[in-house]
């Protein structure tokens, strides 16, 4: 069964979402209160609907409740994002994941019960600035204010061992969860596993950890 997603707010964010959905094959319902943004999206969203989420007999007549996942993705407007989140909540959405502004708006939006809280720009900023500074990392994700996962080709240095050769996990507190290797994807890896010349290792552990390993081992 096709998932059926609500996405609030089209603008880059959230129109960015929308596209990416329709193009999984998912049913998608874009919601904004700018009836010009709205038409934008009415031929690659299921159901385009100029609506104002801040009002609860909206978001009721819309029958929101009973999709798989809403998407509060509201610009500028922190107060009606925070207003629309708690209305979300209140009728009884089962997942809501909202965009926020600040860490301020961040911790509003999960004391009043949002299951997922995002920083686009911030995310970005991060990655990019993480890639620019070393050369053998290609993707970065944050898991939380302290733990990543991250993307590193392997080098000189480490082709030809083997994990347990390495012994990473003992040494830097990381792990490798899986390797790219061309078109295969190795995923758990085994301890004997020989790394080979630009395998693409990723990586999960604490910033420090991986931030350390990068130091020691891949420069």
């Amino acid at each position: 069964m096709k998932k059926e997603f609500a996405v609030i707010g089209l603008g880059r964010f959230g129109g960015s979402i929308c596209h990416a959905l329709a193009e999984e094959g998912m049913e998608v319902m874009a919601i904004d209160v700018n009836e010009d943004r709205v038409n934008e999206f009415a031929r690659i969203a299921s159901h385009a609907v100029v609506g104002d989420t801040t009002d609860e007999s909206v978001i009721k007549s819309l029958g929101i409740r009973n999709f798989d996942h809403v998407i509060v993705a509201i610009g500028d407007n922190i107060q009606a994002s925070i207003l629309t989140t708690l209305i979300l909540k209140e009728v009884g959405v089962k997942k809501i994941t909202v965009k926020a502004q600040n860490d301020y708006h961040a911790k509003v939006l999960r004391k009043i019960g949002a299951d997922h809280v995002v920083h686009p720009e911030r995310d970005m900023g991060r990655r990019i600035a993480h890639s620019i500074v070393s050369n053998n990392v290609l993707d970065y994700l944050e898991l939380s204010d302290e733990h990543s996962i991250v993307e590193i080709v392997a080098n000189e240095k480490l082709a030809g061992h083997s994990i347990i050769d390495l012994d990473i996990r003992a040494k830097y507190g990381i792990n490798i969860v899986a390797i790219k290797r061309k078109n295969e994807i190795i995923v758990s890896p085994q301890a004997n596993e020989k790394i080979q010349f630009d395998d693409i290792l990723i990586v999960i552990g604490a910033d420090v950890d991986i931030n350390r390993f990068e130091k020691k081992v891949m420069s």
